[in-house]
C-alpha cells in the first residue's frame, strides 16, 4: 500500500481541528513540465520547508516538491510541542556518544527552539505560540530520576529553565491523580503546527523558492545532475534534499533502512469554559507523560482539550479514531467523559532505533534528514537549516548531527515493521503494569 495514499484524500488536508482552524492556505501549482534548478527538495514539510528559505534566503534556485500540500503530513498534524534538548535525555545521550558530543547535541537542540521562535517572530506567524512543557511520571519510581535530571541540567548544562514537581503540585496542575510528579520546562513550549508550517511556506515562496503541489515525487536518478521523476515533470538539480520523513515510502530504501514509520492520533473535545480548561491544565502548558507510548496533550487556543495517544504500525488508520484516543484521555481524565469530541485524526511520523534524527549524506549532492522520532516541531526546522549551511559550504553542524548514532532496525526496511511490532508490544505492556 502507499503510505502517501492510503488513509488521506490525494491533494487535502486531514480532517484535523488544525485544518478547521487554518490561517489562510495558498494553493500552489503542480508540476507539469521538466525544469531545472539549484535545490529540489522533496517533501513539504518542517524539513524541507525551512531549507527551502534558508536555501532561497541564501540566493539558491529552490524548487520544492509535495505530493500533496504543504504542511500535508506530520508537519500540519502533530501535537505542537517545541521541547528542548534531543529526544533522548542527556544522560543517556553522553553514554551513546560521550560528554562532549553530548553538549553539542545539547546546544544545536537549544538552537532549534530559538530558530521557532525567530521565525515566527521574523515572518510574523500567527501560530498561538505558549511557552511550557510538563514532562509527568505515570509511575512513583520514575520520580527520583526527574529530579535528579532537573538537577542535572541545572548544574552541568547551566539550564536554568526547569525545575522538579512533586506530586502535590503537578496534581494541582494538572487536576488529575495519574502522576506522581515531574519537570517543567518553562523555555519550551507548543503551537499550532499547520499555521506554523504554512507560515513558513509563505515565506519560502517570498524568498523565492518555488513551492510545487499534488507532485508526488515517483524516483530520482543519483547524478551531477540529479534527476527527480513526478507523473507529469521532472527536476535536474545541482543538489537534492529528501525530507519526507514517515511518509518516504519506497523512495530510497538506504533511508528507510534507518526510518520506520509509525502512525500516531489526536482528538480535540469541544471547546470548555475557561473554569474547565484551568482545571485540567491550570497553566497552559502542554504535557507529556512518562509512557514509552507516549500521552501527549495540551490546551488549543480556544481551550479545546488536544488529547494525543495510541501508536499503529500497520498502515491503516483504526476506524474509530476518535474512540480510540478517547480512551487513553478518559485514563487521565475522567471527568471528560460527558465531553464531545469534535474531531479525531491520525499521521504518520518516522522514528530511529536510538529515537535520534537520522541525517546522512546519500552521495555528494543529495541529502536527508527524518526519523525525529516524536520531537520534529523544532528538530526538523533546524534541520533544514543545517542541511542549507552543508549545502551553502558550511558542513560543521550537519557534521554533528550526522554522526548521531541511528542503526539500521534489524532485516533493514523490510522486516523493521514485523520487529517493531513485537518491541512495542512489550513496551505498551510495560506501560500497563
Amino acid at each position: 500500500m502507499d503510505i502517501l495514499h492510503v488513509n488521506d484524500q490525494p491533494g487535502e488536508h486531514a480532517p484535523s481541528y488544525y485544518a478547521a482552524t487554518a490561517n489562510e492556505m495558498p494553493s500552489y501549482p503542480a508540476l507539469e513540465e521538466e525544469i531545472s534548478c539549484d535545490v529540489c527538495i522533496v517533501g513539504g514539510g518542517y524539513t524541507g520547508l525551512s531549507a527551502a528559505l534558508h536555501l532561497a534566503e541564501r540566493g539558491y534556485d529552490v524548487v520544492l516538491l509535495d505530493a500533496h500540500r504543504a504542511g500535508w503530513g506530520a508537519s500540519g498534524r502533530n501535537g505542537g510541542q517545541v521541547g528542548s534538548g534531543q529526544r533522548v535525555e542527556q544522560d543517556e545521550l553522553e553514554g551513546m556518544v560521550g560528554k562532549d558530543n553530548a553538549r553539542l547535541l545539547w546546544d544545536i537542540g537549544e538552537d532549534s527552539k530559538k530558530l521557532v521562535r525567530s521565525l515566527i517572530e521574523r515572518f510574523n506567524i500567527d501560530c498561538d505560540y505558549k511557552p511550557g512543557i510538563l514532562h509527568a511520571d505515570h509511575r512513583k519510581r520514575f520520580v527520583p530520576h526527574s529530579r535528579a535530571y532537573a538537577e542535572k541540567l541545572q548544574k552541568d548544562y547551566g539550564y536554568e529553565h526547569i525545575r522538579f514537581v512533586d506530586q502535590d503540585e503537578i496534581r494541582s496542575m494538572l487536576g488529575s491523580t495519574a502522576y506522581y510528579g515531574g519537570t517543567l520546562d518553562t523555555d519550551s513550549g507548543h503551537l499550532h503546527p499547520l499555521n506554523f508550517a504554512l507560515g513558513l511556506a509563505q515565506a519560502a515562496s517570498a524568498a523565492g523558492a518555488r513551492i510545487f503541489e499534488r507532485s508526488q515525487v515517483t524516483g530520482y536518478t543519483q547524478g551531477d545532475p540529479v534527476r527527480v521523476e513526478t507523473a507529469r515533470g521532472a527536476v535536474k538539480a545541482r543538489y537534492m534534499i529528501l525530507a519526507c520523513n514517515g511518509y518516504l515510502g519506497g523512495l530510497d530504501r538506504q533511508v528507510a533502512s534507518h526510518v520506520m514509520p509509525i502512525n500516531n492520533f489526536i482528538i480535540a473535545t469541544e471547546p470548555l469554559s475557561d473554569d474547565k480548561a484551568r482545571e485540567l491544565i491550570r497553566d497552559d502548558v502542554a504535557v507529556g507523560d512518562s509512557k514509552f507510548v507516549i500521552n501527549y496533550y495540551r490546551l488549543s487556543a480556544d481551550k479545546r482539550m488536544l488529547f494525543g495517544g495510541g501508536e499503529s504500525y500497520g498502515y491503516k488508520f483504526p476506524k474509530d479514531i476518535k474512540g480510540f484516543v478517547r480512551s487513553k484521555m478518559l485514563e487521565i481524565y475522567p471527568q471528560l467523559k460527558d465531553v464531545r469530541i469534535d474531531y479525531g485524526w491520525g499521521g504518520t511520523l518516522g522514528i530511529t532505533m536510538s529515537r535520534l534524527p537520522h541525517l546522512a549524506r546519500l552521495s555528494p549532492n543529495v541529502f536527508s534528514s527524518a526519523g525525529y522520532s516524536g520531537h520534529g516541531v523544532a528538530m526538523a526546522t533546524l534541520a533544514g537549516e543545517v542541511m542549507a549551511e552543508a549545502i551553502d559550504g558550511t558542513a560543521s553542524r550537519f557534521d554533528v548531527m550526522s554522526n548521531v548514532p541511528t542503526p539500521r532496525f534489524p532485516g533493514g526496511d523490510r522486516l523493521r515493521w514485523p520487529l517493531l511490532v513485537l518491541a512495542m508490544s512489550y513496551y505498551s505492556l510495560r506501560d500497563r503494569l
